[in-house]
């Protein structure tokens, strides 16, 4: 997300690993949680090469063997120190959900954040002169790259998986379903945008036309079933956009479903952290959909 006066998530002290019990309906799930670092080097149009390892927050039913994956991706903060701020782990009660839902959960802290530090690869210009693939690009680099470093984790089937993404990670996750990475079955964009200010320019961010291009270009490589979660009253995007920007994706060949959220207190940009309810069902049918 790039609203500089928004929050991602507050994350707890990092752990290397920890076990956590979890009721998840009538089954009780043992709930392994690890942080590991992967390797990974600049990503496509960013400014000076580099090579750096990039923290990685895993979560998984021990009682199972291996499982599809699930790779995680958050938002941006417009603010540089906040982006500096963001510690894993990122969505605590979402990545816990879904392990107990029978997946390897692989939450990535990129580069440019927290820990991991490293240049700001995500930048996508000023907010009269967007290049919103180019940093997308970024994320999508990485993602690919963290894929590649979990088939030799003994708990992820990576022949199959999916991408979730909130905010610019969902922008990033739709972007991923038009890059053929290896093992990705299906994409959820939840909230997905980038250039927006809910405090001096609600409802409007920067250049959404220029990131209905980006859409747009992204529907016609993309062929895997993507699944559009917006809240009625998102206060980045507004509720114009989302869906002209779903359109320009699925009129240029993108396939997949539109679902708008209730509104959610004062922002419902924030529904992915702050209401489980509004969204799980629509998740748990697309993911039932694609066999998971």
């Amino acid at each position: 997300m790039t609203d500089r006066h928004c929050r991602l998530p507050a994350a707890a002290a990092l752990a290397l690993t920890g076990l956590i019990g979890l009721h998840a309906g009538a089954l009780r799930a043992a709930i392994l949680e690890q942080t590991l670092q992967v390797p990974v080097h600049s990503a496509a149009g960013q400014g000076a090469a580099f090579a750096q390892p990039m923290l990685l927050r895993t979560a998984y039913d021990a009682q199972r063997g291996r499982r599809p994956f699930l790779v995680l991706l958050h938002g941006r903060d417009g603010d540089p120190q906040h982006r500096a701020r963001l510690a894993l782990p990122i969505y605590p009660a979402n990545l816990r959900y879904f392990a107990a839902r029978g997946f390897a959960v692989l939450v990535p802290l990129r580069v440019g954040y927290g820990a991991t530090a490293g240049p700001d690869v995500e930048f996508t210009g000023d907010c009269n002169d967007k290049h919103y693939a180019a940093g997308v690009a970024a994320a999508v680099a990485e993602t690919r790259e963290l894929l590649r470093y979990v088939r030799r984790l003994p708990y992820v089937d990576a022949g199959r998986g999916l991408i979730v993404g909130e905010s610019f990670g969902g922008v990033a996750a739709i972007a991923a379903a038009a890059a053929q990475l290896p093992g990705v079955t299906g994409v959820v964009n939840i909230a997905g945008g980038d250039g927006g200010d809910s405090l001096h320019r609600p409802d409007e961010p920067c250049r959404p036309d220029q990131l209905q291009a980006t859409f747009a270009a992204y529907g016609a490589a993309a062929r895997l079933p993507t699944l559009w979660l917006y809240s009625a009253n998102d206060r980045l995007w507004g509720t114009r956009y989302p869906r002209e920007w779903f359109a320009a994706f699925a009129a240029a060949g993108g396939r997949g479903s539109f679902m708008p959220l209730p509104a959610d207190r004062n922002n419902g940009h924030y529904i992915f952290s702050r209401n489980a309810a509004a969204w799980h069902p629509a998740f748990e049918g697309f993911a039932a959909a694609l066999g998971f």
